[in-house]
């Protein structure tokens, strides 16, 4: 997950659209896994991780990656330790994009893949901020699985009016953006609308409430669970337990998870009766008065939440439907 004060957020770059499904490897795939694109749209299968990221398998300057789809991060990012082995490049002056941008109140530098294929999808000259995903890379080791190379952010989500179901564990992307309409093939019935509003710095936050209080959350698929400010259930006076669990953001210091019981969590209309949520220090994700706001941002509807109720992010219509 990651938090930012993005300045900028590329316009969408020249997009070539293949006339054919590209067939994908993902190796571990708990299912048949290929691509399938028409001239408007592709639809790739993702992969869930131990750590319950949606990984999708890309391609950066020819070369294969593992990237895991996140909401909560503004901008599309590459993993440190990986930055030459894709052979990114250096922005320069004429590309008119910093050369760094801070996130989480440290700087992080900005670099250009050449080509970036998200299954027939490519995008050109894609920047992609280079960041330390040391803490995630160490979880993977532990449970023997894939390793993640980078970050897909909401700088190309938006663009290409994803959607991005988590519980059938889909991303359709429009590759044509002068196509009019809405990904097609989504079974809607059911579920609940709950409309996103969408922040200067691309953060996605829809109203909800905590125990009867008002509040927003970020909808983020890079958080491995629904976590809620620490600072925010001592206000409500809500009881925590401690855990033998940890997590860590981007720039942030591992920090340990304690477990708060909410009597009802609400997303828009949907009311989650009775459920166990962590708690955690977010104070570098939850800046700039966020917390003071009306009503105030009391946290992150998280990966697990969003896979039990059925989450589909819209990100053409900027909702969010839940069941």
């Amino acid at each position: 997950m990651i938090s930012n004060h993005l300045s900028f957020v590329r316009k969408y770059q020249s997009i070539l659209c293949a006339a054919l499904a590209l067939v994908l490897e993902l190796a571990g795939a708990p299912h048949a896994a290929y691509a399938r694109a028409t001239t408007q749209f592709e639809a790739l299968p993702l992969v869930r991780s131990r750590q319950n990221h949606l990984l999708v398998r890309a391609f950066i300057n020819g070369k294969a990656a593992w990237l895991t789809v996140d909401s909560g991060a503004p901008v599309s990012a590459i993993a440190l330790n990986r930055r030459q082995y894709f052979r990114l490049k250096p922005t320069t002056a004429e590309s008119n994009l910093p050369a760094r941008v801070q996130i989480n109140g440290a700087f992080n530098n900005v670099a250009i893949a050449r080509e970036l294929r998200i299954g027939g999808l490519t995008l050109v000259d894609e920047p992609m901020v280079t960041v330390d995903l040391g803490d995630s890379t160490r979880a993977a080791r532990l449970v023997h699985e894939q390793e993640i190379d980078g970050i897909i952010g909401a700088d190309i989500l938006f663009p290409t009016q994803a959607v991005l179901d988590c519980e059938r564990q889909l991303l359709i992307l429009k590759t044509d953006p002068a196509v009019l309409g809405s990904a097609p093939g989504f079974d809607r019935r059911g579920l609940r609308a709950v409309p996103i509003q969408v922040s200067d710095g691309f953060n996605l936050y829809v109203n909800g409430s905590i125990n009867g209080k008002p509040a927003k959350l970020m909808v983020d698929t890079g958080s491995f669970t629904t976590l809620l400010h620490r600072s925010f259930l001592r206000r409500m006076r809500i009881a925590t337990r401690e855990t033998q669990y940890s997590s860590s953001a981007v720039n942030l210091k591992e920090r340990g998870v304690r477990v708060a019981h909410i009597r009802k969590l609400s997303v828009g209309s949907v009311d989650i009766i009775g459920k166990d949520v962590g708690v955690i220090d977010l104070e570098g994700l939850i800046h700039n008065g966020l917390l003071e706001g009306s009503p105030p941002v009391a946290g992150l509807l998280g990966a697990e939440t969003l896979r039990r109720h059925h989450g589909i992010i819209d990100f053409g219509t900027r909702t969010l439907y839940l069941r």
